[in-house]
């Protein structure tokens, strides 16, 4: 695991700064992050949920879908992500998705539960049996929408992600 440096400690601070100001502005919840590659900040975040009507817009995914667009590439390999708490399960499957590799946090899930964000229900969540989760699901036209993913299967020029 690589060393917290001072760089790390100032993109850190960066992010948690974003954070406040964005809170303060009520843009949404006490949540920033930024994205580096290298020494150089590529994209900030923030949670856009409530000033967007956006339940995905979080910090991370908002940092994501900018550094996307200054990267001209879905990929973020070899970026750092700094967010100023623990990443939700949602955010950390878009981290993973974008491929990024390595996260720095500064606030911990439990933190973010003490004030309201209980992210510990969709932990618990995830890993149960589809049957056993809150929402209902069904699978329904399996069959059917098998063909489109043989389709994709023998595409030539398919890019993969």
């Amino acid at each position: 695991m690589p060393e917290i440096t001072d760089q790390d400690r100032q993109h850190m601070r960066r992010a948690i700064a974003l954070s406040k100001e964005m809170m303060e502005a009520n843009r949404g919840g006490p949540f920033g992050a930024i994205i580096t590659r290298g020494d150089k900040v590529i994209a900030e975040g923030f949670n856009k949920v409530t000033s967007s009507n956006d339940p995905t817009a979080h910090a991370e995914v908002s940092a994501i879908r900018e550094a996307c667009k200054a990267e001209d590439n879905f990929s973020l390999e070899g970026c750092t992500i700094y967010t100023s708490c623990e990443p939700c399960p949602m955010c950390l499957a878009a981290i993973y998705w974008a491929r990024i590799s390595r996260i720095v946090y500064a606030n911990s899930r439990t933190d973010a539960a003490d004030i309201g964000f209980d992210d510990d229900f969709l932990y618990r969540e995830i890993p149960l049996p589809i049957e056993k989760r809150s929402i209902p699901t069904e699978q329904v036209l399996a069959e059917e929408a098998l063909t489109v993913f043989n389709a994709w299967g023998v595409k030539t020029d398919k890019t993969l992600y």
